[in-house]
């Protein structure tokens, strides 16, 4: 499956924004989602991941939980994170990614596909 993540951009503390990831090459319901995210200087972390249909359970990094959504559009073959009050710590390179088997939804190896970032920056 390929992935592209977009959405990115320049955000005040306290602000909004949604990223988007659009699947092709593959049946995108066939496969579970992430987020993940890359600091400068920082190793990349999990951000939030969900399962194959629009319903499925989901799972969140305790430093996003209650201020990001993860959802999925399974006919628009797209994934969303939307991002409320943010911080300026959220700033990273957020990353889209898939997988196929089985593995931990809270597991950045259980995700074999991972597509180009797209650059978050929270600053006043």
């Amino acid at each position: 499956v390929q992935l592209q993540a977009s959405g990115g951009g320049l955000v005040q503390p306290g602000g909004s924004l949604t990223l988007s990831c659009a699947a092709s090459g593959h049946t995108f319901g066939d496969n579970g989602m992430a987020w993940s995210r890359q600091a400068p200087g920082k190793e990349r972390e999990f951000v939030a991941s969900i399962g194959r249909n629009d319903r499925s359970t989901t799972y969140y990094a305790d430093s996003v939980k209650g201020r990001f959504t993860i959802s999925r559009d399974n006919a628009r073959n797209t994934m969303y994170l939307h991002m409320n009050t943010l911080k300026s710590e959220d700033t990273a390179v957020y990353y889209c990614g898939a997988k196929s088997g089985h593995g931990s939804y809270i597991s950045l190896d259980s995700f074999n596909s991972w597509g180009q970032g797209t650059l978050v920056t929270v600053s006043s």
